[in-house]
């Protein structure tokens, strides 16, 4: 049985579908460990669920591009004595150009942001959710993880990719004691994640149905972990995507990710 207050740990909580998630679990009566980078924006953040929903909030920022993130967050938990219930591997962001024209401190960074942290944190956490019997994880991927990579954004779809096979063994491993996995796939999803990339432009001439709102992003995602859905694309459009891509012949399916992905990707 679920603790009357679960514990969920959100990373990459100061925006977006981290953001959207820490509201939508205070509301269903969890308390929060909010991480990023941003203190001001975590704690504003914090302070607003606290008051709405009277809900203990606990604020502990980091930046996960550094290897001993994950550890020295693990361990701020345990000398709080605070057993995570729920976690959401969501931070991530996207590094736009070519493979080669980017320095490979910055490709470095972004591997241990979404895929080593995500690992680690799982790793370090997994322990308490089975002497619990009970836990949570959510790993935030993505549509990309399904479809052919493109040029730009070299390293965003293999991370995707990554993380969806990564949530399907652990889930294996894991559901027959009461822990349920969930690779989350969401498309197009508004936030600020193509301000950062500086791709705002581009994506904004894209038609309105192809978009998701964070909020209805993280409801899906609730329903389908608790459900046990291991993969989770989230949005009917996003679905039928999918799906026509495994029909399609590799060649056909990577000539048309290639045309496609000029509409809202930088290749330089």
């Amino acid at each position: 049985m679920p603790p009357s207050r679960p514990l969920s740990l959100i990373t990459g909580a100061s925006a977006g579908i981290g953001a959207a998630f820490a509201r939508d679990l205070a509301a269903r009566g969890h308390d929060l460990v909010l991480t990023a980078r941003r203190v001001d924006r975590l704690e504003a953040l914090a302070e607003a669920l606290r008051r709405q929903h009277q809900c203990q909030v606990t604020v502990l920022p980091c930046d996960l591009a550094d290897p001993a993130a994950p550890e020295q967050l693990c361990n701020a938990l345990a000398q709080r004595g605070l057993h995570v219930d729920w976690l959401i591997n969501n931070a991530g962001y996207g590094v736009p150009g070519t493979f080669e024209a980017t320095a490979w401190k910055t490709h470095a960074d972004f591997i241990q942001v979404l895929i080593t942290a995500p690992a680690e944190l799982a790793w370090r956490l997994l322990p308490g959710m089975r002497q619990r019997s009970y836990g949570r994880i959510v790993n935030v991927a993505s549509l990309a993880g399904h479809v052919p990579g493109s040029a730009g954004h070299t390293l965003y779809a293999a991370s995707k990719a990554y993380l969806i096979k990564f949530s399907q063994s652990l889930a294996l491993e894991n559901r027959h004691l009461g822990i349920n996995v969930c690779a989350l796939c969401p498309g197009f999803t508004l936030s600020e994640f193509h301000d950062v990339t500086g791709t705002r432009d581009l994506v904004n001439k894209m038609p309105s149905y192809m978009w998701q709102t964070a909020e209805a992003v993280v409801q899906e995602s609730y329903e389908a972990v608790e459900r046990g859905e291991i993969v989770h694309v989230t949005g009917r459009f996003n679905r039928f995507i999918k799906s026509l891509v495994k029909l399609m012949p590799d060649r056909m399916a990577l000539w048309l990710s290639a045309r496609e992905s000029k509409r809202y990707r930088h290749a330089d």
